[in-house]
This record gives C-alpha cells, sequence and structure tokens, in this order.
C-alpha cells in the first residue's frame, strides 16, 4: 500500500492512500503514526488499519505532486508530536559504488583507506544466516524529525556548510512498541543530502559532513520488494536534465543485508524507547559528487526507486549570508 501525509493551509493534516491518479483520503487519521499506533493496538497491519478509515472523497495527485493545490506533501512520516522523538540516521558503505566514492576521496597513492576495509568487512560478514549476527556496517547519525523535509521542499545548504550534494538512498520507516520492539511499518525514497566537500578533508569530519537536512518521501510503501530494486538520479538544471544515472538498492545490491542492518541499529538501548519514530538510510549507490559534479542554487535532484511510487524532487537553496559565530551564553 503507498500512503502520503499532506497538510492544508491551515495546518490541517489529513493521510490519502495513493490510488493513482487520485488520493484516497482516510477519515480522522492524521498522521502516519496515529495509523500504525491503531494497527498495534488492533494487532493488525498498516494497510488493513488504513483500509478501515478509507472514504471516497479524494485529491488530485498530479495537482498535489506539482504543488498546484491548496495542499502540500508532508515528509512519508514523521513524530507529528515531537520531531525530538525522530531520529534519523543512516548505515554507509553498503553499496560498492559509496566505497569507490570514499576511496577517491581519502585514498593515499593505491593503499586502501579505512572505508575500503570497512567496505570488505561487509562483504565478509555483513551477511549472516538467518538467526546469527554480522559484522556491524557503518552507523551515522543525521538529526531529529526538526531535519526532515518533504517532496518539494528545498534542501539547504547553511552559511557553514562547504557544499550539499544528493544521496539517493531507500529509508527504512520504524516505531517502537510499548514493549521497546522496533515495528518497521514500511520504506521510503530518500536523499540524505550531505557536504561531500567538507568531508573530502579528511574522513574524520565524516559525521559532521551528514547534519545536513534530508528528504523522504513523497509515499510510504507499506509493504515494499526490498529484495533487488532498481532506480535513477538525476540532477536538473534550468528545467534540463544534466546529469543522471541508473542506481540499484535492496538486499541485492549491498553487502549488509536488511536484517544485519536493522539489528546494529536496534541492539542500542537507546534506540528501542516506546514512541520513538526511527527513519533509517541504507546507503547510496552512485552521487553526482563523486563524478565531478558541483550542484548550483536553484538545481533539482530527482530519485526515483521502481515500486517506491512518484520520484522525490527538492530544489537545492544555498543560503550566501555570511557564516556567523555562534557563542554559549553562561547563564
Amino acid at each position: 500500500m503507498r500512503l502520503l501525509q499532506l497538510a492544508d493551509a491551515a495546518g490541517l493534516r489529513r493521510v490519502g492512500i495513493v490510488q493513482e491518479p487520485e488520493i484516497l483520503l482516510l477519515d480522522g487519521i492524521t498522521s502516519v503514526y496515529q495509523l500504525a499506533q491503531e494497527a498495534l493496538a488492533a494487532g493488525g497491519t498498516l494497510a488493513a488499519a488504513a483500509s478501515r478509515h478509507a472514504r471516497t472523497d479524494s485529491l488530485a495527485y498530479d495537482a498535489l505532486y506539482a504543488g498546484r493545490s491548496p495542499w502540500r506533501i508532508l515528509p512519508a512520516m514523521d513524530h507529528p508530536h515531537d520531531p525530538a522523538h525522530c531520529l534519523i540516521s543512516g548505515t554507509g558503505l553498503t553499496h560498492m559504488a559509496s566505497a569507490r566514492n570514499r576511496q577517491a576521496m581519502h585514498a593515499a597513492g593505491n593503499a586502501p583507506t579505512d572505508s575500503m576495509r570497512m567496505y570488505q568487512w561487509g562483504v565478509g560478514g555483513g551477511r549472516p544466516a538467518a538467526g546469527a549476527i554480522g559484522v556491524s556496517p557503518e552507523w551515522f547519525y543525521k538529526g531529529s524529525g526538526a531535519m526532515l523535509r518533504a517532496h518539494g521542499e528545498a534542501l539547504e545548504i547553511p552559511p557553514h556548510a562547504e557544499d550539499g550534494g544528493e544521496e539517493p538512498e531507500i529509508a527504512g520507516i520504524y516505531l517502537v512498541d510499548e514493549s521497546g520492539t522496533p515495528r518497521r511499518i514500511g520504506m521510503a525514497a530518500g536523499n540524505e543530502f550531505s557536504d561531500h566537500r567538507f568531508e573530502k578533508k579528511n574522513y574524520l569530519y565524516l559525521a559532521a559532513s551528514k547534519l545536513m537536512p534530508c528528504a523522504i518521501g513523497p509515499e510510504l510503501i507499506s509493504d515494499p520488494d526490498f529484495g533487488s530494486v532498481a532506480g535513477e538520479v538525476a540532477i536538473e538544471r534550468g528545467g534540463k536534465v544534466i546529469w543522471s544515472k541508473p542506481i540499484a538498492s535492496g538486499d541485492a545490491s549491498m553487502c549488509h543485508n536488511l536484517a544485519n542492518m536493522e539489528h546494529h541499529h536496534f541492539k542500542h538501548a537507546g534506540h528501542r524507547i516506546p514512541g520513538d519514530v526511527h527513519i533509517h538510510f541504507f546507503g547510496a549507490d552512485a552521487f553526482s559528487f563523486g563524478e565531478g559534479l558541483t550542484l548550483e542554487d536553484g538545481d533539482v535532484m530527482q530519485v526515483r526507486f521502481a515500486g517506491f511510487g512518484r520520484p522525490l524532487r527538492n530544489p537545492l537553496r544555498i543560503d550566501r549570508s555570511p557564516a556567523k559565530l555562534f557563542a554559549a551564553v553562561p547563564l
């Protein structure tokens, strides 16, 4: 099932089921979070809970998607009551292309970098047998739900950043239930947007390079096929595609399988707090920075994965105001 969150100009929220070319609105449901909590209480699936609330009123998807509707698309998942209870994170070096890009950024001669070594660890031990624990992948923190952007919203390069570039990925969407068990409620296409130029200076800057806004959506897929997922990433400038590349994700394309990535995220007790939302990116197969492209203000980044609904599109905005000094003031 394809679900979409939206809001009107006054902030009234709704959830809809995508039934091309319409969005079938759900009665009495204002967020996927609410819908997931109802599904947990009923002991059923997210799709079954959505079907119980489906009515006949609908919206035209084309106008909504293009930004011509009084309604606007929201991130495919969020914590509607407190963004601080939505943790955004990711697993890196899951695709060979990402390892090559990191190698090119930080290699000294032909010697393998720590990034390439970590990728090879994944090749050797990232796909354990069922019930076994494999080698840990790279893990990074992106921020809270305050960093989430929706389809059509700008991803901004702040004054202190040196760059910003797309990272086309699939994100897992989770809600921790009352017992502390993480429940995967679906997946969404995502743009994990990072400051690659800052990271390139030194790989120890990786953590800070990830503290940038990101986008997921426009749709949450409640039952995706994650076995082998084909996609495409593209950059548009002035209405024309200036760069594009086929990409692949899913279990078949990564050195870590889904179960291993999920284990190493949720093994931490702090990641199993009841009621918290987790959005976890699974890694990129290609991005334009790795091929020497520098994005410009107004460029549009598009991410598409087969089976994950309509493409995610976000313009780039560069805040050119002078960098400010932020001082902590004694209390």
